[in-house]
């Protein structure tokens, strides 16, 4: 492909291939490129080229940043690809390590093109309802319960995306504002950073095979400016208003339930309260215990979620998992071994890093449900 900035080869390769890591190689070992570059955020690079990323991972800050449930789906979809590599004994993005490790030999520039995987799930996040936000995760997360074998001759079908791409595909398929974000929005933001980019003649552009198509429409169309179609990319819209005031409506609504109930009558005001700590409590609990947390954590989400459910501003899961984290501190062997155990369903529950994060999402799951059934409970009695 050429264009007045630059010669561009596209060559598409699929995220989990001998095939396609040896093509990558021939292709810059051949002296034909000035520059290359590949389908990797800042983020996804460092973990393909920083071992050491995770151990380094400061859970109390992730907590306190409300990232918890980020960091389990990044490891979800990371181990959603470590399982399909291990059937072939080749590492996850070896395409894509090919690709820097051969340009670093070859002393060419190497251009990080993708969007941050964080905004990139965020944006799927927004542009979708509730309930397919459900789905989607649903989907993400059986992809870990899995042990479907794929033949080596079939990995090649793979390469219609990446490990984004490949978990969510069935739904990508059936949702326009999902393929919107999680394909076609890369395609053009890959197309912007490759149009911004100067001084290279020739480049190799690495990517999965399905954005291809993509890509090269979006290169073969050129863009006016390439920097604002990045920047606004490159921001996640904010979520609607009105959502935001609902578990401030909720606690309002329970409040006022238990206002109400003391003044028809102190018994029944007494009944509310009991009732809201013992289902809000016993569920955001049961979420822990079945996280495996310590008792004493169990325990915690019993005291807490009751509380903090009437605080929208503390989540039970926070002070659940920083309870584990108090009592279960992760272990250095932990953090090494984080990205092995996750692709085993029980590794998420032996490893002390994935089991925390299991306690913030489960409790926090169980604290919700607890909260709206309690006070649909409370509503009954007073129309009762």
């Amino acid at each position: 492909m050429t264009r007045a900035e630059g010669d561009y080869l596209l060559l598409g390769t699929a995220h989990v291939s001998r095939a396609s890591a040896d093509e990558v190689r021939q292709e810059i070992e051949s002296g034909d490129y000035d520059a290359v570059a590949i389908e990797l955020c800042d983020a996804r690079h460092a973990a393909l080229t920083r071992s050491g990323e995770l151990e380094q991972m400061d859970l109390f800050q992730v907590l306190r940043q409300g990232k918890a449930g980020m960091v389990a789906a990044n490891l979800a979809l990371g181990a959603y690809q470590q399982r399909l590599a291990d059937q072939f004994g080749i590492e996850p993005g070896a395409e894509m390590r090919a690709a820097i490790e051969s340009s670093a030999r070859a002393g060419l520039p190497l251009q990080l093109v993708d969007r941050n995987i964080g905004i990139t799930l965020k944006r799927v996040y927004r542009r979708i309802p509730w309930w397919q936000r459900l789905s989607t995760l649903g989907a993400l997360f059986a992809s870990l319960l899995s042990r479907e074998k794929i033949e080596e001759s079939d990995i090649e079908k793979l390469k219609r995306g990446d490990m984004l791409e490949s978990t969510f595909n069935e739904f990508a398929q059936e949702s326009a504002d999902l393929h919107e974000a999680l394909i076609d929005e890369r395609d053009r933001y890959m197309a912007a950073r490759l149009l911004q980019q100067t001084g290279a003649s020739r480049t190799l552009v690495v990517v999965g095979a399905g954005h291809l198509k993509g890509l090269a429409g979006y290169l073969e169309a050129g863009m006016d400016d390439p920097a604002a179609t990045v920047a606004a990319l490159d921001r996640v819209p904010p979520g609607a208003r009105w959502v935001k005031w609902i578990p401030w409506v909720v606690v309002a609504l329970v409040v006022c339930g238990f206002a109400l109930g003391f003044s028809r009558d102190t018994g029944l005001g007494q009944q509310m309260v009991v009732e809201w700590v013992l289902i809000n409590g016993a569920l955001s609990a049961l979420g822990a215990a079945v996280a495996l947390a310590h008792p004493l954590t169990v325990l915690t989400a019993f005291v807490a979620a009751p509380l903090t459910s009437l605080n929208p501003t503390i989540g039970a899961g926070m002070v659940t998992a920083a309870a584990e984290l108090w009592l279960r501190k992760p272990r250095v062997g932990d953090f090494s071994t984080l990205k092995t155990d996750v692709t085993r369903p029980a590794g998420w529950w032996r490893n002390r890093v994935s089991r925390t994060l299991l306690v913030f999402v489960f409790s926090t799951i169980g604290s919700a449900a607890g909260t709206y059934i309690a006070g649909f409970r409370i509503f009954g009695q007073l129309v009762g």
